[in-house]
Parts: structure tokens; sequence; C-alpha cells
């Protein structure tokens, strides 16, 4: 096998929570040597938020696994020099503070590219680092929300809906590593960095695509309609014995597969149903003859079926069937095991990028809270025992 992706290429991580953690988990898992600078007090949030197991943070230790820990004091006058001296021997530095407060700590970008003109500087925040917004706190539902991923999101009749996870984030972690790479790629030719800004909401927005063509191109508001899709049909949810399963005939063939396994060939010539167009205006006929069929099966008996004639469809997995699934467990290795300190044998979530000649996989356990003090400040800085003793005394570490 290849060396690692992102091999000799380091790391440092202010981040905390999930959008930034997830951008620097992302480039641990693919090789990276990734350090993970804590407050000495407390460290990131997450080490408190569940859930748990044995006191210890499953969150945290998802989202942090395949780095290096340490402490440091950045509102300290030697933590702040210490920071810059690992920036020298750095490649790249992630954060993801509301906008400014590096700046406050003499530490942004303008400051950081002086000392190492080679540095890649990533920062993920609600609204990015410049226009009106730029100081506001931004959460994920905040970004879900201000990105209209919720106006479009739930049913006719219902609130605005929050997607279930924290898809704000996920984007903007996505967004924040695909920058920093292609950063990455253009220091290899010029020797210079560069500051990666993302904003959630921005990630958010890009992500809604068609949603806003419509928008662009009728200046129709599109709205809340559950579970189908605007631009085709049958491409929609529905209820089978035992749950609940996708179908998604998006084009004529798929649609008379589908037609031909419910026995029911005269749908492709019935005039409400003949073009795509046609099902999406005639969607709710469409779908009560679908339902009909679907209800007197099993979720698996119409994914098999389906399947087996080339139609796409699935079930919608609850989590106990997604990380028992042969495909997306198995195969695919999605929920490899860790042994967590504190907590034993633990399954997490891998990336999702499968490359022919290099993994990315969990390197390691989550780091405990400055676990790698001793590790990183004497092969990086030289620290010796005494000088590490001295700055945890004075609480730099």
């Amino acid at each position: 096998m290849s060396k690692d992706l992102l091999d000799g290429v380091i790391v440092l991580d202010l981040t905390r929570v999930l959008a930034g953690p997830y951008s620097g988990m992302m480039l641990a898992d693919m090789g990276a040597t990734v350090i993970k600078l804590e407050n000495p007090k407390g460290g990131d949030d997450t080490r408190k938020m569940g859930p748990f197991i044995n006191n210890n943070s499953v969150y945290y230790a998802n989202f942090n696994r395949s780095k290096l820990g340490c402490t440091l004091n950045l509102k300290d006058p030697e933590g702040k020099e210490i920071f810059k001296e690992l920036v020298k021997k750095a490649d790249i530095v992630i954060e993801n503070y509301r906008p400014g407060t590096m700046e406050k700590l003499g530490l942004g970008y303008d400051v950081l590219k002086e000392i190492n003109p080679g540095i890649i500087y990533g920062a993920v925040s609600g609204f990015g680092h410049t226009g009106p917004y730029s100081k506001r706190a931004g959460y994920d539902i905040v970004g879900q929300a201000m990105g209209g991923l919720m106006s479009t999101t739930g049913w006719p009749d219902g609130p605005a809906t929050r997607v279930g996870t924290p898809m704000g984030d996920v984007l903007g972690g996505l967004n924040m590593t695909i920058g920093i790479l292609a950063a990455l790629v253009n220091k290899q030719k010029t020797g210079l960095g560069e500051k990666v800004d993302v904003a959630l909401v921005d990630s958010v927005a890009s992500a809604m695509e068609n949603i806003t063509m419509i928008y662009q191109a009728t200046g129709r508001i599109p709205q809340r309609i559950g579970n189908r899709y605007e631009s085709t049909y049958p491409y929609d949810v529905f209820p089978a014995k035992d749950g609940d399963v996708v179908i998604a005939a998006g084009n004529n063939k798929l649609y008379g597969l589908l037609c031909d396994v419910m026995k029911q060939p005269e749908l492709k010539t019935d005039p409400r149903f003949t073009e795509i167009k046609d099902r999406v205006q005639n969607h709710a006929a469409m779908r009560e003859i679908i339902c009909a069929w679907t209800k007197d099966y099993t979720i698996d008996e119409i994914d098999q079926l389906l399947n087996d004639a080339g139609c796409p469809a699935c079930p919608v997995n609850t989590i106990d069937r997604l990380v028992k699934d042969p495909q997306i467990a198995g195969a695919r290795e999605m929920f490899p095991e860790i042994d967590q300190p504190g907590i034993g044998k633990l399954q997490i979530t891998a990336v999702p990028q499968h490359l022919t000649r290099t993994k990315a996989y969990p390197r390691k356990a989550a780091p405990l809270l400055g676990e790698d003090n001793e590790k990183i400040y004497g092969e990086f800085l030289g620290f010796d025992a005494v000088k590490l003793n001295e700055l945890k005394a004075n609480g730099t570490i």
C-alpha cells in the first residue's frame, strides 16, 4: 500500500464542536498529522456533550479520532508565542471561532502568513469573514434556516423543519476540507498559502441547487412538499407493511420497470402518467396507485423486487438497520471500531472516501486532554520536562 495521502502534512486544529473538528477528522483519517490544541481548562465543548459511555463523550470521540492532543492557552502571552513557533512548523491551521476572535488574539491570518508564508488558514464560521453578518454567531440550525433548507423541508401543512442531522455543520466542514486541499495543491506549485473562508450559510445555500434555480427561472418560491421531488415522479417515500420504502423511478424507462413489477403495464400509456411532466402534475393520483401496491409487501420484499428489475428502491433505514447493513457497514466499512480510553471498544463513523492505492481510516482513538503535550512540544519545539512542568504550572498548557 502507498504512503498515506497526506503523509507529512501538519495541521494545527483549534476547532471545537462539529464543523471544524469534522474537517480536522477527515484530514487526520487521510494521514495528516493533526494536532488538536485545546484550552487547558476543559478543552473542546463536546467533551461535556452526550451521548456518554462511562462519563466519556462519544460525540467527542467520533469527531476527534486520529488526532494528537495538546493543551494551549492562546490568551496567555507565552501561549501565543508557542503557537507562533508551531505555525512555523505547520502546513495548515484550522479554526471555527467567531470572525475577529483570532485577530483580537493577535493570531489572525495576516499575522500568521508573515510568520509562515506557506501556511494554509482554514476558517469555518456561521456567515464567513466578510459581509454585514460576519460577526454574528452561527450554529447548524442558523445555517439551515438562513441557507433556505428549512423552508423547503417538511410537509405543506407543517412548520419549517430542521434536517435531523447537523447538515449545515457537516457541509461547512466538507467545504473547508475541499478548500484546504485545493490550497495545498496550489502551495505545492507556488510555495504560498491561502486563507480558506467558509460559511455554514453559504454551504447550505450552495447545496440548495435546483430548488434555488426554480425560483431563478420561474419566480415561484418553492415550498415544503414532503418527500417527493419537484422535477420528477415517482420519486418519493411509500408505506410498506413494516416501514417505509423509497422508490426513485426518475425517468420513463425506470417508470416502465416499476409498472411491470407492479403488474400494471397499462399505467405506461395512461395519459396522466405518460411523461415525467405528466407524472409530476398528477403525482397525487400516481402516489395512491403505488401505495395500494406497496402496502401489501415488506420493505425488504419491495427492495428486492424493484432492484432485481433494475428500478432504484431502498428501505428507509432506521439506524439499527443502517449500522448492520451488509453493504454500508460490511463491504464499505462505514462503522469501524476503535479502542477509546475510558470507553473501550467503540464503533464510530468512517469518512466516505475510498481510494485505490491508499486508505482513509481512523488511525487512533481521540486524545485525552493534553495527552500528547510531551510528544509534540518535545519533538516540535524541544521543550524538556522542566519546561513543560513550568508551562503547566503557569496555566499555559
